[in-house]
């Protein structure tokens, strides 16, 4: 009976193999045949796309025979003789208690937390599981630290990733991203065989190590498509950053009025400009007074709540002022 279970286990692990290998093989002939639509055509993309064809049309004939060997698994188990072990089920699978359910605001801070708390008590071991280059000596390191086998392990391999990144490492970088997806293949095995991935481990190595064509092909693309996020992340990351290195230089700019003088001075009138360059105020007084008066009060009070013009105890304020009703006057005369 357990190894009648045991081929009914092996089977739905294949088939669910097969099928993740299928749609991957798809993925990746639908990007090779797209990028023939475009033009992108020689010699080594066609080579490509016929092998992928080709494993695509193996891959679905595997998918038809383990469904049918399921099927006929199935029918197999009905037609077993009853016993112990095929009759008896389990009477009940929970508890109710009477207490308040978690949020899901409560499970993220805890997983946060784990994480944190995780990450920093074996940062160390985790920089150098990354730093391997062996197979061997990755399982050699992981029989010897089990507890590093889990998600946390894995997204702080994709973190350091990205910090290699920011500072042009770009070798390290792509190191510490075959380490994460080798986690990231242990765990995904564990959960196709629903087992604890601590358990599991040694099998991924012993299976990449004689692994056909089409699983190596499947680590190699998953490693390509994580070095691309993260350098995609490394750039936002880093554009972030001088935005806010802008906007604290840019409040340290602000004059008294809460202006930024970059901006005002970019946007007053080019001979006004060129008075502020070379520190000539009677050229100023001038292009001011050519200004409409509305016009010239504008700019004044930018210039003066920028910090650009400091009048001395506001009589140079005061003065523009009285230029400005001077011009009134006589456009009334007038």
């Amino acid at each position: 009976m357990a190894e009648f279970q045991q081929r009914g286990e092996d089977l739905e692990s294949n088939f669910s193999e097969c099928k993740r290998l299928l749609q991957e093989a798809l993925g990746r002939l639908k990007e090779l045949e797209d990028g023939r639509q475009e033009g992108e055509e020689d010699e080594e993309r066609e080579a490509e796309l016929k092998k992928v064809q080709a494993e695509v049309k193996k891959l679905k004939k595997d998918e038809k025979l383990y469904a049918k060997l399921i099927e006929e698994y199935r029918r197999e188990e009905k037609k077993l003789p009853w016993n112990v072990d095929t009759i008896s089920k389990e009477g009940f699978s929970k508890s109710v208690l009477n207490i308040k359910p978690v949020t899901k605001e409560e499970v993220e801070e805890e997983k946060v937390e784990k994480h944190k708390t995780f990450v920093e008590k074996y940062a160390k071991e985790i920089k150098h599981f990354g730093m391997l280059r062996r197979w061997d000596d990755s399982q050699k390191y992981l029989s010897d630290n089990p507890h590093l086998v889990c998600e946390e392990t894995a997204n702080c391999l994709v973190v350091i990733c990205i910090d290699f990144e920011i500072d042009e490492k770009h070798a390290l970088m792509e190191q510490v991203a075959h380490q994460a997806i080798v986690m990231q293949f242990i765990l995904d095995l564990a959960r196709t065989l629903k087992v604890d991935a601590r358990g599991c481990f040694r099998q991924f190595f012993s299976k990449i190590r004689t692994a056909e064509k089409p699983y190596q092909d499947a680590f190699d693309h998953e490693l390509e498509l994580l070095k691309e996020r993260v350098r995609s992340c490394a750039q936002l990351r880093m554009e972030n950053a001088m935005k806010e290195l802008e906007e604290e230089e840019k409040q340290k700019r602000l004059g008294p009025g809460g202006l930024d003088p970059v901006e005002v001075y970019q946007s007053l009138p080019k001979e006004i400009q060129r008075s502020f360059d070379e520190k000539n105020i009677q050229m100023l007084q001038e292009a001011m007074n050519k200004l409409d008066v509305e016009e010239g009060k504008y700019h004044l009070r930018r210039c003066i709540d920028s910090g650009l013009w400091v009048p001395d105890s506001g009589e140079g304020y005061d003065d523009e002022e009285d230029e400005d009703c001077d011009n009134e006057e006589d456009e009334e005369e007038d």
